[in-house]
């Protein structure tokens, strides 16, 4: 029974989410059973340059070894990464996987005048701040610790990411280049005399999105205010009356 859900689950997730998720787990799981090593994953320009391509995609793709920090990262990278694919690029997979592109290739160029070995926790700090800026008005408890506003989600992890030991410039990287695709897309466009700087290339709309919108869509409850039967359709509630019958 729990293998159904958790297959049902997992299937619900939408493609971009499920893919990079996957991605992360079955890389950590590998180095995990030692079928690879961290060494032949990590950022490294030199390398790179020599042909060892995979490493831009796979520097992402590692949290650690499975424990509390592979945990927590994997954590907010499913469920921020799947909140803005259900809400804000809903029936814009292109869009999205857009995004997902320009972060990483700001990244990948930072890192090669910064020493960095693994950039997934900046990813994960770059969607968080992304999903926190287009939900401004949004309150959460963290953790059951404190009730913050969701535009400060990003700098209490960044707080709470120093107090696990990690670098602070990873999580600050995140949010520079977080900011800097809300700003362009968000605010720039939207200025007197501002116009779209990002523009997703006409394949990947051919690839991503050619699907009609999923009929029996319901969105996270994250993104559905209360006090509405969200997904149910009233008109079945109250049926239209029959027509009346001609006397016999």
């Amino acid at each position: 029974m729990a293998y159904q859900t958790l297959r049902q689950e997992y299937l619900n997730m939408p493609p971009v989410t499920r893919a990079y998720t996957t991605a992360c787990v079955i890389t950590t799981l590998a180095v995990q059973l030692e079928l690879a090593s961290p060494f032949q994953l990590y950022f490294n320009p030199i390398l790179i340059l020599k042909g060892q391509v995979w490493r831009l995609l796979t520097t992402f793709m590692f949290f650690g070894t499975f424990g509390f920090n592979f945990l927590f990262n994997m954590i907010f990278t499913y469920r921020y990464c799947r909140m803005l694919e259900e809400a804000s690029f809903r029936s814009r997979t292109s869009d999205f996987v857009m995004m997902f592109l320009f972060g990483g290739v700001c990244m990948i160029a930072i890192g090669f005048f910064v020493n960095l070995l693994f950039l997934g926790q900046a990813f994960t700090i770059m969607l968080v701040y992304i999903w926190s800026r287009r939900n401004p008005f949004v309150r959460m408890n963290f953790f059951g610790l404190i009730n913050i506003q969701v535009p400060y989600l990003p700098w209490v992890l960044l707080a709470f990411s120093i107090l696990l030991g990690n670098a602070v410039y990873i999580d600050l990287m995140g949010i520079v280049v977080g900011h800097v695709y809300y700003f362009i897309e968000d605010v720039f466009p939207n200025q007197r005399g501002g116009f779209k700087i990002l523009r997703t290339p006409s394949i990947l709309k051919t690839i991503f999105d050619n699907h009609a919108d999923d009929p029996d869509y319901v969105p996270l409850p994250e993104d559905r205010p209360g006090g509405f039967d969200w997904g149910h359709n009233r008109q079945n509630d109250n049926p239209p009356p029959a027509a009346p019958q001609p006397p016999q």
